[in-house]
C-alpha cells in the first residue's frame, strides 16, 4: 500500500472512530474496566466476607492465621491489544473483511483508552508473534499502531492463540486489560493458556466472523480455498446435506469456543462483518460496568 494512501486511510479510521469513542464511549469505556488495574498496597488479617483469592499464603504461613493482599486502584489502566494477523482474516464476503473490522474495533479501543489516559501496546500474532509494540500513552502512538494494523505483512498465515496468550503471560509483569481480537480459528486448546493469563490479566475475547461461516448460500458449484494452508478445494453448495453439515459445524464450533471462555471466566463477544461493532461494544461495556 502507498505511503499516501496508508495516510489517508489511517486519518478515515482516526474521525470515525475517535468519534465514537469520544461521543459513544465516554464514560462507557471508564465504568467498565475501572478498577482492573490495582496495585498490592499491603496485608491485613482475614475478616469473614474477603475474597479468598486474596490471601497471601506466604505471610499466612508464617503468622499461622489467614492474611489478605489489599489492593488499591490504579488510575490509570494499561491496555494491550492482542491482533490476529493470521492468514483467515483475510476474508470478507458481506460489508468488509475480517481484518478490516478487526482494525475499527482495536482503533476505537485504542482512542477510548488514550482519553481514560491510558497506557495502550499491541501483540500481532499468528502462530507465532509477529511483532510487540510495548505499551504507551498519546495520540502519536495510537496513530503508529493503526498504520500498522493497515499495513502489516505477517511472515505466517497459520493461527496459535495459545502461544500468543503464554506470550501476554510474561512479556507483561503488571496487570493489564487484554482485548483478544481474533476469529479464533487456531492450531492449539488455548483453554489453559486463556485462564491462567486472566488470573493474571483482564482479558476480553472479541470473536470476527463472516456470515458466509455461519451460512452457505446455494449458489452450485464453488471454489474454497484454506486462507492458512492454501488448500483449495471445490464444493457443490445445492446440496441441503452440505449447508446443514455447514452450518452445524458452526454451531459446534461456536458452543466449544463459548465453553472454553465460560470455564476461563473470560467476558467475550462475537461480531458478524455485516454487524454494526459499535452496539455490541456497547452491551459488552454495559455488562461489565
Amino acid at each position: 500500500m502507498e505511503t499516501s494512501e496508508i495516510l489517508k486511510k489511517v486519518r478515515k479510521i482516526e474521525i470515525k472512530t475517535r468519534g465514537l469513542s469520544s461521543n459513544i464511549f465516554a464514560g462507557q469505556y471508564h465504568s467498565a474496566f475501572k478498577g482492573r488495574g490495582m496495585a498490592f498496597s499491603e496485608v491485613r488479617e482475614y475478616q469473614y466476607g474477603d475474597d479468598v483469592r486474596d490471601i497471601d499464603w506466604n505471610v499466612t504461613a508464617r503468622f499461622h492465621k489467614p492474611y489478605v493482599k489489599v489492593f488499591e486502584e490504579e488510575r490509570e489502566l494499561t491496555v494491550m491489544l492482542m491482533i490476529d494477523v493470521s492468514g483467515s482474516l483475510d476474508f470478507g464476503t458481506q460489508h468488509q473483511f475480517k481484518k478490516e473490522l478487526v482494525t475499527e474495533i482495536a482503533a476505537t479501543l485504542a482512542f477510548s483508552a488514550i482519553q481514560n489516559n491510558d497506557k495502550i501496546g499491541v501483540i500481532f500474532f499468528s502462530d507465532k508473534i509477529e511483532k510487540y509494540i510495548p505499551p504507551k500513552k498519546g495520540r502519536k502512538h495510537i496513530l503508529y499502531i493503526i498504520r500498522e494494523m493497515l499495513d502489516f505483512h505477517p511472515d505466517s498465515r497459520k493461527t496459535d492463540v495459545k502461544m500468543a496468550l503464554e506470550f501476554l503471560t510474561g512479556v507483561m509483569k503488571r496487570r493489564c486489560t487484554a482485548f483478544l481480537l481474533s476469529d479464533f480459528y487456531t492450531r492449539n486448546d488455548f483453554q489453559q493458556a486463556l485462564t491462567i493469563c486472566n488470573r493474571k490479566h483482564d482479558v476480553v475475547a472479541i470473536q470476527v466472523y463472516d456470515q458466509r461461516a455461519k451460512t452457505l448460500p446455494d449458489v452450485g458449484l464453488m471454489k474454497v480455498v484454506d486462507a492458512e494452508t492454501g488448500h483449495e478445494m471445490f464444493i457443490d453448495t445445492s446440496s441441503k446435506k452440505l449447508r446443514r453439515a455447514h452450518t452445524q459445524y458452526w454451531m459446534n464450533r461456536q458452543r466449544n469456543l463459548n465453553e472454553v471462555f465460560n470455564k476461563s471466566n473470560v467476558d467475550n463477544v462475537s461480531i458478524a462483518t455485516n454487524e454494526d461493532f459499535v452496539k455490541v461494544l456497547l452491551q459488552l461495556f454495559q455488562m461489565r460496568g
